[in-house]
């Protein structure tokens, strides 16, 4: 074919893909005429761009907001490439969430799969997806409020916090849960949770170097996660994968050696790892990996939306300072938390699930239906994408009094924080294993900061949705020593 040839089917070529792409765009509401109301932007890119504009992270956005007055709580819209089902109804949400693998099914943008692996408890599906959670259940159970994991968390708590003495009046707070590049031997909320985790998962104490070498390779994988999925040299998506490759590696190393000195067993989820046939090592690796993950990204954000709104709520800090005061008063001077102690901190309990419910840390999960689904008046069409949107239920105000405002005091009563109306760690079969091991550690965090420091917010900063949540700032904070007290 020659030059000529081609300068001439060039307009030929350029009107199929033009056909093509205006035809898989509207082809879906012209053949679903019975899905829910909405519109589907431009062609290609459809709305998407708008749905992901930053905005506070205890409101909906323009794009909800807008979408929802017009079209009403369920809606159609064109996102992520793929005509897609926008759920804001707390019944709908819990529905898609029960009916996971039988009428819809995970479903991650493919971009998220080349970063995470193909052997990631995020992305993988049916008996795979199973089998890697029954193995995570086992392992946080085996965990759960054992003295020596308790012990590890207050260790850590104690070292951050008390490296906070004699620094100034200023830290920023979580300044690191984001932004690659700075000092990692910095201590700050980010150190803690990743600490905490590094600890439980591999064995690997705080001070130990490849424990810092980790964490840098992990803040560049996170970066790189949540970015534009361009891998060109140079891009946070490249780099990410390139940490990840260097995660994995060392993570490998970490099991070889272990391997090698089988003798020496130590208390970790990677003994029990080792200890299992029903793994290949590269699940093995993924594992550690989602471990890291879950356990850094959850509980660092958690932290800081606690510390961010009893920063603005005097009354609400000073409930949860007394509580920990009284729960202190009973102790030796030196003595170590226990899991009896936590299960008193049920003001702290309140006001984390309060956090969590204004701060939205997941906003929404990404579903597919399986075939058509009709539920109520809606008709969800086979292949399409659905996002239960959690955010959207959390500030509804017709299922939270005053859903805008922080009041830790609406979760007293029984079953409060078990509800459909709050699902900040997702729900059905795909419900985050390590919840309950996030709230430990924010419990024994908040517990020596409240015994130690006061603090105010320093500035305007506050949590923003893109969709993943930061404090563009860092959570700046000034903190004033407590001398008589603790």
């Amino acid at each position: 074919v020659g030059v000529g040839d081609l300068v001439l089917a060039a307009p030929a070529i350029l009107l199929a893909l033009l056909l093509t792409l205006v035809l898989s765009h509207f082809l879906p509401l012209l053949l679903n005429p019975k899905a829910p109301r909405g519109s589907f932007g431009w062609p290609l890119v459809g709305e998407t761009l708008r749905f992901l504009t930053p905005h506070a992270s205890n409101t909906l956005g323009s794009f909800l907001e807008d979408h929802c007055s017009r079209y009403g709580r369920v809606f159609k819209s064109h996102l992520f490439c793929t005509p897609t089902v926008v759920s804001c109804d707390q019944e709908l949400n819990h529905f898609i969430l029960q009916n996971e693998e039988r009428l819809f099914q995970c479903s991650y943008p493919r971009p998220i799969h080349g970063i995470l692996g193909k052997s990631s408890m995020l992305v993988v599906l049916g008996e795979d997806h199973k089998r890697l959670r029954n193995l995570a259940l086992a392992l946080v159970t085996s965990t759960k409020l054992k003295p020596s994991y308790l012990g590890d968390i207050e260790r850590i708590a104690l070292h951050i916090v008390g490296s906070w003495h004699g620094k100034g009046g200023n830290i920023t707070f979580c300044e690191e849960a984001r932004k690659v590049g700075r000092p990692v031997h910095a201590l700050t909320t980010t150190k803690f949770a990743f600490s905490v985790i590094v600890k439980q998962v591999l064995g690997l104490s705080p001070e130990e170097p490849v424990t810092a070498m980790i964490l840098e390779d992990f803040l560049t994988f996170m970066k790189g996660l949540i970015s534009f999925p361009l891998r060109i040299p140079g891009t946070p998506y490249a780099k990410a994968v390139q940490a990840r490759e260097r995660i994995s590696s060392t993570v490998k190393g970490i099991i070889e050696e272990r391997r090698k000195a089988d003798c020496c067993k130590r208390d970790d989820f990677l003994n029990v790892l080792l200890s299992t046939d029903e793994l290949s090592d590269e699940e093995k690796v993924s594992f550690v990996l989602d471990s890291l993950l879950g356990g850094y990204e959850t509980t660092s954000l958690m932290i800081s939306m606690v510390v961010y709104f009893l920063g603005q709520s005097a009354q609400d800090l000073d409930l949860v300072k007394r509580e920990h005061q009284g729960i202190r008063s009973t102790k030796a001077k030196e003595e170590c938390l226990s899991s009896e102690d936590y299960k008193k901190m049920e003001y702290t309990q309140h006001v984390i699930n309060e956090a969590l419910r204004c701060g939205n840390i997941v906003k929404f999960v990404h579903r597919k239906a399986l075939k058509d689904v009709r539920y109520k008046e809606y008709l969800i069409p086979s292949g399409w994408k659905v996002l239960p949107v959690f955010s959207a239920v959390h500030l509804n105000p017709s299922l939270h009094g005053n859903a805008q405002q922080f009041q830790p005091c609406r979760w007293e009563g029984p079953s409060q924080g078990t509800s459909k109306k709050f699902t900040p760690f997702g729900g059905g079969t795909r419900l985050c294993p390590g919840s309950e091991l996030a709230k430990v550690e924010a419990a024994f965090f908040l517990h020596h900061l409240v015994l130690n420091f006061r603090w105010k917010i320093d500035g305007d900063d506050i949590p923003m949705a893109y969709p993943y949540v930061e404090f563009p700032r860092g959570l700046p904070i000034e903190i004033e020593p407590i001398c008589s007290e603790s």
